[in-house]
C-alpha cells in the first residue's frame, strides 16, 4: 500500500466555503486511485473559505505520474446544493514529487470535474489517453458554455448570455465586485435625488452652478480641469495625455476640407504654416467618423454633433496650441473656421463643440470597441478553443477577469435601448450603431501595436507625450514577459503552425472579432513564434495598459462637464460674433443629461478593492520554474517602470499616472 499526501486549498473568497462532502480520485500514467472521502479532523471546517487540509489517499500500487484529478462534491441529504471555489489540489507522491492541479472556479453542482496537471502540454504532446480525453471533453463543454453572439452588425460579435447569471460561473463577478459595483452605483443615484437633480430638464443657470453635481467626487485633476478648462494650451494637452491619445496624428499636408492659409492663423516665430508642417510642426485630429451621424434626440430636444477638424502647433516652448478649427468636414459660407483671435466665446465654443465630438469619438471606438469588445473577443476565443493546460491558456486567462460581466453590464446599462448612452448622448441611438460600424471598419492591426501605430502617425518625437513614453515601455516589457513564456513552450516555428488549439483560437479572433476583414491585417493563422508573440502582447497590452489608458482618467477628465460635454443643445455659430455666456449655457447639456453622464463616469473610473494589477499573478497556473522565474522578472520590470513614472509625474504640473503599472489592472474589469 503506497500513500498520496493530498492537500486542498480553498480560496479566500466570500461564500467560496462549502460545508458538503468532497471526493477526489487520482489518475496517473500507471493505474488509478479509488474514489476517496476527504476526511480529516476538521470534518466539516476541511473546506471552508481560506481552508488549508491535507487528506490521505491510499493505493495499492504507485500509479505513476499524474495526469489529472477528479473532484465531486455530492449535496448533502436534506440540505440545499452549495457552492464551493477550490483554488488548487496539491499532491505528494510516494516517490517524492509533488503534483498541483490548478482549479480556481466555482464548482456549483454534484457532477464529477476533472482537473489537469499544471505542467503546460501543447496537444501534440498529450499522450495519456484518458489526458486527451479530458481535454476533448473539456473543450466540448466550453463550446457550449462560451457561445458566438451578434449584438449588432458590422461590430465584433459577443458571448451569448440572457443575463449576468447565465454566464459561466468561473467568469462572473466574486462576491465584492458584484456589492461594490452595486454600491457605486446606487449611492451615485442616491445622492442626486437627495439633490433634487434627478430629471430636471432645466439649463444651467451660470456656469459655477454644475459644481454642485458631484461637488465631494473631486480628484486632483477634475480641480484642475476646472480651473484650466478654458485654456489652448490644456486644450491641445489633452490630445496628447488625457483620455483620448488615439486621433492627434502630425500634418504634412492640409486637407483639402480644410483650406487654411498663412494669412489666418499667427504662428509662433513669424514661420509660414508650409515652413511648419515640413518642419513636423502641425498636427491634426479630424473626427471624420462622426460625419453625418443621425443626432440623438434627449429630453425632447434634438442633439447636435459635429464632425471637427482641428490644427494644432507645436511652439518653440513646446507646448502644443489649437491654431484653427472647423466644425464640419465640408467648407461652406455658413461653416466659418474659428481662430484664437476670434472673440472670447467664439474660440470657446469652438473648442467645446470639439470636446464634445472627442467624447463621443472617445466612448464609442477608443473606448468600447477598441479596448471592451476587442478584449472580449481575445477572452471568448480562448475560453472555447484553449483548454486549461494549454501554456496560452495560462498566459492569458489571467486577463481575462470578469470582462464577460462587464461586457454584458455595459450592453444593458450603457448602450441598450433606454440606457444612459443611448438616452443622453448626442451619438446615441442609430448614430452610435452607425459609429461603432465605422470604427470597426477603420481598425488595422498596426493600429492596435502601440510601435506600429504612433510611427504611423508621426508621433515618435512630440515633446511631453506621456501616453506615447510609458505606453512604449510598457508594451516593450509585456513583449519580452510573452516572448519569454511563448519561447520556452515554443520552440521553432514548426511547432506554431502545428498547434491546431492555436490555430483555431486566431482564426476565431479574425472571423468574430474582426469578421473575416484581411484588410484589418489582423492574421488568420500563426506561421512563427514571432508572430504569436506580437500578437498575444497586443491583446494583454489591449486589456491591460491600453484600457487603462482610455478609461482611468474618464472622471478626471470629465467630471467637469463644460470641459467634456455628453452631449450639446444647440448647433454651432454659423457666423462670427453671435455667441456669449448666454449662447455657451443654452447649448451645454441640461441638469438631467449632465448628471446622468458624470454619474457614469464616476462609475466607470471606480476600481474594485478586489482589483488584480498587471503583473500579479494569483491564481498558479504554472508550474515550471521557468516561467515562474519570467513572472518575477516581469514584476521587477513593472515595479522599475512605476518608480520611473512617478519620480517624473513629480516635476509635473498635471500628473500623468494612467500607465503606471501600479494603476494598471490585468484585464477589462471596469
Amino acid at each position: 500500500m503506497v500513500n498520496y499526501n493530498v492537500t486542498v486549498y480553498t480560496a479566500n473568497l466570500a461564500t467560496a466555503g462549502t460545508f458538503s462532502n468532497v471526493s477526489i480520485k487520482l489518475v496517473g500514467t500507471d493505474g488509478e486511485s479509488e474514489h476517496t472521502w476527504l476526511i480529516s479532523l476538521k470534518w466539516a471546517l476541511s473546506f471552508l473559505r481560506g481552508a488549508v487540509s491535507s487528506f490521505t489517499v491510499s493505493c495499492p500500487v504507485s500509479i505513476g505520474k499524474l495526469v489529472l484529478i477528479e473532484i465531486d462534491k455530492p449535496r448533502l441529504l436534506l440540505f440545499f446544493e452549495d457552492t464551493w471555489f477550490p483554488a488548487k489540489v496539491e499532491v505528494n507522491s510516494p516517490e517524492g514529487d509533488t503534483y498541483n492541479f490548478p482549479i480556481y472556479r466555482w464548482i456549483t453542482d454534484s457532477e464529477v470535474h476533472r482537473f489537469r496537471e499544471a505542467t503546460a502540454l501543447r496537444v501534440v504532446e498529450d499522450n495519456h489517453p484518458l489526458g486527451r480525453y479530458s481535454r476533448e471533453q473539456e473543450l466540448k463543454q466550453r463550446e457550449e458554455d462560451y457561445r458566438w453572439d451578434v449584438y449588432l452588425e458590422g461590430i465584433p460579435h459577443c458571448m451569448k448570455a440572457e443575463s449576468p447569471l447565465s454566464l459561466p460561473n468561473e467568469v462572473r463577478f466574486s462576491f465584492t465586485k458584484a456589492t461594490e459595483f452595486l454600491y457605486t452605483l446606487a449611492t451615485a443615484v442616491a445622492e442626486l435625488q437627495l439633490k433634487g437633480l434627478t430629471d430636471s430638464k432645466e439649463n444651467w443657470p451660470n456656469i459655477e452652478a454644475i459644481n454642485q453635481v458631484f461637488w465631494f467626487k473631486r480628484t486632483d485633476i477634475s480641480d484642475y480641469v476646472h480651473d484650466h478648462w478654458k485654456e489652448d494650451a490644456f486644450f491641445g494637452y489633452q490630445f496628447l495625455n488625457g483620455v483620448n491619445p488615439m486621433l492627434i496624428q502630425r500634418c504634412s499636408t492640409l486637407p483639402d476640407t480644410f483650406p487654411v492659409s498663412d494669412d489666418m492663423v499667427a504662428l509662433s516665430g513669424q514661420c509660414s504654416l508650409a515652413d511648419e508642417m515640413k518642419s513636423g510642426n502641425i498636427f491634426l485630429c479630424d473626427y471624420k467618423r462622426l460625419d453625418g451621424l443621425k443626432p440623438n434626440i434627449v429630453s425632447g430636444k434634438t442633439q447636435y454633433l459635429m464632425a471637427p477638424l482641428v490644427l494644432l502647433h507645436k511652439t518653440p516652448d513646446d507646448k502644443l496650441m489649437p491654431i484653427a478649427i472647423q466644425l464640419k468636414q465640408t467648407p461652406a459660407d455658413d461653416n466659418p473656421i474659428f481662430f484664437p483671435t476670434d472673440s472670447e466665446y467664439d474660440w470657446l465654443m469652438a473648442k467645446i463643440f470639439v470636446r464634445s465630438a472627442d467624447f463621443n469619438e472617445h466612448q464609442l471606438n477608443v473606448h468600447l470597441l477598441r479596448t471592451h469588445l476587442l478584449a472580449e473577443v481575445f477572452a471568448v476565443s480562448l475560453l472555447r478553443n484553449v483548454p486549461m493546460v494549454h501554456p496560452l491558456y495560462k498566459l492569458l486567462v489571467p486577463h481575462t477577469r470578469y470582462t464577460l460581466q462587464i461586457n454584458y453590464l455595459a450592453r444593458a446599462l450603457l448602450i441598450s435601448e433606454g440606457a444612459v448612452f443611448t438616452e443622453f448622448a448626442s451619438s446615441g441611438g442609430e448614430g452610435m450603431r452607425t459609429l461603432l460600424k465605422r470604427s470597426l471598419a477603420s481598425v488595422t492591426y498596426s493600429s492596435l501595436c502601440i510601435p506600429d501605430d504612433i510611427v504611423a502617425r508621426g508621433l515618435e518625437d512630440v515633446p511631453n507625450f506621456y501616453f506615447r513614453d510609458d505606453g512604449l515601455k510598457l508594451w516593450d516589457i509585456i513583449h519580452r514577459f510573452v516572448q519569454g513564456v511563448l519561447s520556452f513552450y515554443y520552440k521553432n516555428d514548426a511547432e506554431v503552425q502545428k498547434d491546431s488549439e492555436l490555430q483555431k483560437w486566431i482564426f476565431d479572433i479574425f472571423e468574430h472579432g474582426f469578421l473575416s476583414k484581411e484588410s484589418t491585417g489582423i492574421p488568420q493563422s500563426f506561421t512563427t513564434v514571432a508572430e504569436l508573440v506580437k500578437f498575444v502582447t497586443m491583446a494583454i497590452f489591449t486589456s491591460s495598459g491600453q484600457h487603462s489608458a482610455v478609461n482611468t482618467g474618464q472622471f478626471d477628465y470629465g467630471g467637469w462637464m463644460p470641459n467634456t460635454p455628453i452631449s450639446l443643445q444647440r448647433p454651432p455659430p454659423t457666423t462670427k460674433g453671435t455667441t456669449s455666456e448666454a449662447t455657451m449655457l443654452q447649448t451645454l447639456p441640461n441638469v438631467d443629461t449632465t448628471i446622468q453622464g458624470l454619474s457614469t463616469l464616476w462609475l466607470l473610473s471606480k476600481k474594485s478593492t478586489d482589483s488584480v494589477l498587471l503583473g500579479q499573478y494569483p491564481d498558479d497556473h504554472f508550474s515550471e520554474k521557468i516561467p515562474f522565474k519570467l513572472i518575477k522578472d516581469f514584476q521587477g520590470e513593472l515595479q522599475e517602470l512605476s518608480v520611473a513614472i512617478k519620480a517624473r509625474n513629480e516635476k509635473l504640473e498635471i500628473p500623468y499616472t494612467y500607465l503606471d503599472p501600479t494603476e494598471v489592472e490585468n484585464s477589462v474589469a471596469i
